[in-house]
């Protein structure tokens, strides 16, 4: 009896074995959740279009970098192709002057948050420990809370009320490269950069406009878990 015994046991082992391969093999494949929290910077690549009159001929701004906390929540749909759903705290970029009045410092102030889907594909097997990803992203950039600056109200209103700003929100095609590095069957490490191509308009108070091209890059690092 104790050959079939032992016999038995081993063949247990190694089903048990092969069922654990197989859950860590799945952790990454069809059907999985991820979710992600991190920090992201984005960097405004602005091209800037000239103040309308009545103002100095060039007058230009340009938008400085921000940084704030991110979370995602991905869906694997098949073992190659996900969506993720990128969401976060409010970003807060100071509004410099450029062109004809670069030099004069802080003109004003906007936060924005710019919530983006994206679907991804992954390469490289689903039991991979390192999975280098592209995507293809919308993005709804959405700007409150503008604020402008007494160096701005006398430049554009000079002995007037404080000139108030109002930007419009836009939508803009956000492609991405990333890559996720595997802790264990659950944890892992993530990063990637995004461009985004995004455009929106400036409105005064005193009645001038300002069409702006941000066309920011955008870069991320966020820890993960899978399920």
């Amino acid at each position: 009896m104790q050959a079939p015994t032992k016999k038995l046991a081993l063949t247990l082992s190694a089903a048990a074995l092969a069922l654990a391969g197989h859950a860590a093999a799945r952790a990454q494949a069809a059907g999985t959740w991820m979710v992600k929290a991190g920090v992201n910077n984005i960097n405004p690549q602005v091209g800037s279009g000239d103040l309308s009159a009545p103002s100095l001929p060039h007058t230009q701004i340009d938008i400085k970098d921000a940084t704030s906390a991110i979370v995602t929540l991905g869906y694997m749909a098949t073992d190659n192709l996900s969506v993720e759903f990128y969401a976060g705290l409010p970003y807060k970029h100071d509004i410099v002057g450029a062109g004809a009045i670069e030099g004069v410092g802080k003109i004003g102030s906007v936060k924005q948050v710019s919530p983006t889907l994206f679907g991804q594909y992954r390469f490289f097997a689903a039991d991979a420990a390192f999975r280098p990803y592209v995507g293809l992203g919308v993005t709804y950039a959405h700007f409150y809370g503008e604020e402008g600056s007494g160096t701005l109200t006398a430049l554009t209103n000079p002995g007037g009320p404080p000139t108030r700003i109002d930007a419009s929100s836009a939508w803009g095609a956000s492609p991405e490269i990333g890559a996720t590095i595997r802790i264990d069957d659950h944890w892992f490490v993530d990063a990637s950069v995004i461009k985004t191509f995004i455009k929106n308009k400036a409105t005064l108070s005193t009645g001038q406009t300002i069409d702006v091209r941000l066309d920011p890059i955008s870069a991320n690092l966020s820890i993960g878990y899978r399920f």
